[in-house]
């Protein structure tokens, strides 16, 4: 399980650094795709495959399923971390997602999604006032 939020920088080639607690989650290896609000996701390898299972019971007649996997599948790039815990972000997911060196790293469970800090935090404030009223709507009786 992700969880948390951190605020690594970009550097010039494209690489940033994984949270140290994430590392061994990740070794053996990850799954950098689109996410939705213009963010990335990160997935751990093992997990992208369940995920890729998932859609793949699904009937390729539906056409939100193919549309979602298209997009999915077309901009997701396996990568791994260096030694020093480091990801290279591929220059069309950087793109995608705004990012340029100021980065958030948030834990969403069973993925992180990499923000553009000003995007996070924009996002962040819009959702804010919000937060409590869903509550009950997506955990009806568990909080």
């Amino acid at each position: 399980m992700f969880l948390g939020t951190h605020t690594p920088r970009l550097d010039q080639k494209g690489r940033l650094f994984l949270p140290a607690k994430y590392r061994d989650e990740l070794s053996g290896g990850l799954v950098i795709t689109k996410g939705q609000e213009r963010c990335l996701y990160v997935f751990p390898t093992e997990e992208f495959r369940r995920i890729t299972d998932a859609l793949a019971s699904t009937p390729v007649t539906a056409k939100a399923v193919r549309d979602y996997s298209r997009v999915l599948f077309a901009s997701a790039s396996d990568e791994s971390c260096d030694r020093q815990g480091r990801v290279t972000i591929p220059a069309k997911l950087r793109d995608y997602a705004g990012l340029d060196r100021e980065c958030v790293v948030i834990g969403a469970n069973t993925r992180l999604e990499i923000w553009d800090a000003e995007a996070w935090s924009q996002y962040e404030a819009e959702q804010e006032p919000a937060f409590a009223q869903l509550s009950e709507e997506v955990l009806p009786g568990v909080l």
